[in-house]
């Protein structure tokens, strides 16, 4: 489903110093793979993912999503393909104060003009079922705890029923029991759907969780392992 074929990325701070976050780093993701990747901060992972979804533009190498080189694309293209094939989630949960927790699933059939809007809350009610929260439909942001949100942003990551699932720390700022019961939430959706999964995390704990891990260490993969 995805390969990356010596992706580098450089960020020039001036003329003569560079920060190499990725280096020539190649790797195969099989569609239905749950991927975790794992690092210390500054071992190049979220960059790693970012490369991967096409939100980061590689300075060297090739990203190809479902055989289609990512860069030789123009940006409407890669917009539609992040809104109908990705999903994403990332460290802060990033909810819309002024809207319910149903009306924030609900809010990427605003970019979508396919048929599927007008099934957009029968199916944004049914994500929160999923995800544990059907009593909390109505309530707001404020009103939920932080393990709840995160929930409610991985029901809105899955919406448009993406192909792929990308999340960068999601469990970074919850206490262990939460962040077990998102990674269990995680591994659920997964045995499921069967959709595509790469998370990021600092933790080597979770790699159990994946069906294949991954370790950076200074912009490269150090060790891969097929669980």
């Amino acid at each position: 489903m995805i390969q990356l074929e010596k992706v580098s990325k450089t960020y020039w701070m001036n003329k003569e110093n560079a920060i190499h976050a990725v280096l020539e780093t190649s790797l195969e993701i099989k569609k239905g793979e749950f991927l975790i990747i794992t690092g210390r901060s500054g071992s190049g992972k979220t960059t790693f993912l970012n490369l991967i979804a096409g939100l980061t533009r590689p300075s060297s190498g090739q990203v190809f999503l479902d055989g289609q080189d990512l860069w030789s694309l123009s940006d409407q293209q890669q917009s539609l393909i992040r809104n109908r094939k990705l999903g994403f989630i990332f460290q802060f949960p990033s909810l819309l104060p002024s809207l319910t927790a149903l009306e924030n699933v609900a809010l990427p059939t605003i970019f979508n003009t396919d048929h599927t809007k007008g099934t957009a809350t029968p199916r944004a009610v049914e994500l929160m079922e999923t995800v544990g929260l059907n009593d909390k439909l109505n309530a707001y942001p404020r009103q939920l705890s932080a393990g709840q949100q995160q929930r409610v942003v991985v029901a809105r990551a899955l919406l448009n029923q993406p192909e792929l699932l990308l999340a960068d720390e999601p469990t970074s700022d919850l206490d262990e029991q939460t962040e077990t019961e998102i990674m269990d939430m995680f591994q659920q959706i997964h045995i499921i759907t069967g959709i595509t999964i790469i998370l990021v995390t600092h933790s080597t704990q979770l790699v159990r969780y994946g069906s294949q891990s991954i370790h950076m260490s200074r912009g490269m993969i150090d060790s891969s392992v097929h669980n």
